[in-house]
């Protein structure tokens, strides 16, 4: 692949395409179809396709640092997961009922090993009854913020000191410093963003400069950011609503970036045929290892 030449990997038709992750031991890029409750698995190498059907949600997939399972949102909680050589669920939290109406959203790992995760209100994106949740190491959950719409990201600074954080519903980035136990400072506004023009700010990652990369949902693109949130380099992405990127590959300069077929009218699916498939594209700088939990 050349420079910003976006290739589709796989046409997955996802409903909401989220959380991509990239395993490098097993050569394998993780994503999943959070509303059709899906969790996809391709192996970049050998081009080999694996799909689990979950009994709920999937929101986002997290890996250990033990190398035992995995870490995973669903709809009502957070649990932790096994794949091989079965399927197999044990739930650790379910911080709201069911019935709440609410469901987590995106999750990410700061270098310390602790899962930060987002909730929100499945259909009225309206409500800002959203939470941010931190799980520590020891599988204690803590409510850090309150009154999100939609929680998106979040990523973290190289130094570690900066969580960054979007309220997608508002297009709005906060800069959170993070102090090295896990707590929160005062959020500051990184980037408001014009809806009309940019769409609005969904998952995030940062690469080793420490500039960030947003997909912008309604945009049809990933952005790259200064840390001062300046735009630096724009790619587009033959979809209309990339959701979340990630890098992988062996020198950690592929970014793929999953889609989603949600809030597409048919005239803007039949414009964008791609859209809720798996893209990848080559970039010149290098993303960093995913953080895992524990």
């Amino acid at each position: 692949m050349s420079k910003h030449d976006v290739q589709c990997l796989w046409e997955a038709g996802a409903q909401l395409g989220e959380g991509p992750l990239w395993v490098a031991e097993q050569n394998r890029l993780y994503f999943v179809d959070l509303k059709n409750r899906t969790l996809h698995a391709l192996d970049t190498a050998a081009g080999e396709r694996r799909s689990w059907a979950m009994p709920d949600y999937i929101c986002w997939l997290i890996a250990r640092r033990d190398g035992d399972g995995f870490m995973a949102g669903l709809r009502d909680g957070i649990a932790r997961v096994w794949l091989e050589p079965a399927l197999r669920i044990e739930y650790l939290h379910r911080p709201f009922p069911a019935d709440s109406g609410l469901r987590m959203n995106d999750a990410k790992v700061d270098a310390a090993g602790r899962i930060w995760a987002g909730s929100m209100h499945n259909t009225d994106y309206a409500q800002a009854i959203g939470t941010l949740f931190r799980l520590d190491t020891d599988l204690s959950l803590h409510a850090l913020e309150r009154d999100y719409h939609i929680c998106n990201g979040p990523a973290f600074s190289n130094d570690g000191a900066t969580m960054y954080h979007t309220d997608s519903y508002e297009g709005r980035t906060y800069a959170y410093p993070l102090a090295a136990d896990g707590t929160l400072g005062a959020p500051r506004v990184w980037r408001q963003f014009d809806g009309a023009v940019e769409g609005s700010p969904d998952g995030m990652t940062v690469d080793s400069e420490g500039c960030v990369w947003i997909a912008q949902w309604g945009g049809g693109r990933v952005c790259r950011y200064s840390a001062d949130g300046e735009l630096l380099e724009t790619v587009r992405v033959p979809a209309r609503n990339p959701a979340s990127c990630t890098f992988g590959g062996a020198d950690l300069k592929t970014l793929f970036i999953t889609t989603a077929r949600e809030d597409n009218t048919p005239e803007q699916l039949k414009e964008f045929p791609l859209t809720g498939a798996l893209f990848a594209v080559r970039v010149d700088v290098a993303g960093v290892p995913a953080a895992r939990f524990g």
